[in-house]
């Protein structure tokens, strides 16, 4: 398939969202000039599907006693129920169980938007949505957000006197230091997200092409290239865990008392 297009632009209105898109120019942010709209129509498509997985788990866990006993094989309800206590307990060691709780839900949404975005890049013919930096940033800046208003919340005005530094007369140059340092987090967050999964997607799509044409040329059972799917589905975890890990450290310095 082309650049930047995947089975989803068959949908009927892909074409017209394309055009309408177009017609703005290319995004300020976008590292692509013809950034378009197929990282939109695939984050959409990943919303959908963690829609009807939410559906279908929630319904297994309708009976809250029935629920107590996990089941003895692997399904999407132990699936998920896997994947959030690894998320719980990423996150428990360093903010504690309290604040652990509070701020599961939105670092476990980060958790499965990203990995789920990531691993639509594995299946053939599809994008991943993250290897499009207008996504992976609005990521970041939902995190920088998240840890300046809970900070506020968490110490009151008094949260800004963390830019100050602990020593006074030092403050003049602490300020622009940790003002640079916060306003470049979601930067980096997105940065290392994005070029990390376009990387991978771009090598995946080569060596299948590669396998493909060697396949057709020569008539041979020429087998999948397994090697770099693993890399590819480590790629895709790691990338998950760094981001929710990072995401968890700056939240974390944010509601922290001193002392603590």
């Amino acid at each position: 398939m082309p650049h930047g297009e995947s089975w989803l632009s068959f949908l009927g209105f892909y074409s017209d969202l394309h055009e309408q898109a177009s017609a703005y120019g290319p995004s300020w942010f976008g590292h692509n000039p013809d950034i378009g709209v197929q990282h939109v129509v695939s984050f959409a498509f990943v919303i959908l599907i963690l829609g009807v997985l939410s559906l279908l788990v929630s319904r297994k866990v309708a009976d809250v006693k029935a629920a107590l006993v996990p089941e003895d094989s692997l399904t999407l309800r132990t699936f998920v129920e896997i994947f959030v206590e690894s998320v719980y307990g990423m996150m428990e060691p360093m903010m504690g169980k309290r604040a652990t709780r509070f701020f599961l839900p939105l670092i476990g949404t980060c958790a499965f938007v990203i990995f789920f975005s990531n691993v639509l890049g594995l299946i053939p013919g599809f994008a991943p949505p993250t290897d499009n930096l207008n996504t992976t940033f609005a990521c970041g800046a939902v995190i920088f957000f998240a840890t300046h208003i809970f900070g506020v919340r968490e110490h009151g005005v008094g949260y800004f006197k963390h830019f100050l530094g602990p020593i006074w007369w030092l403050a003049w140059l602490m300020l622009p230091i940790e003002l640079i340092s916060h306003f470049v987090r979601p930067v980096t967050l997105g940065i290392r997200l994005m070029a990390n999964m376009t990387a991978d997607h771009l090598v995946l799509g080569i060596f299948l092409g590669l396998f493909a044409g060697m396949l057709g040329h020569l008539g041979l059972l020429i087998p999948v290239p397994v090697v770099m799917y693993g890399l590819g589905c480590i790629v895709v975890t790691v990338q998950t865990v760094v981001f929710c890990l990072l995401s968890t450290v700056y939240i974390s310095m944010a509601i922290a008392h001193e002392g603590h």
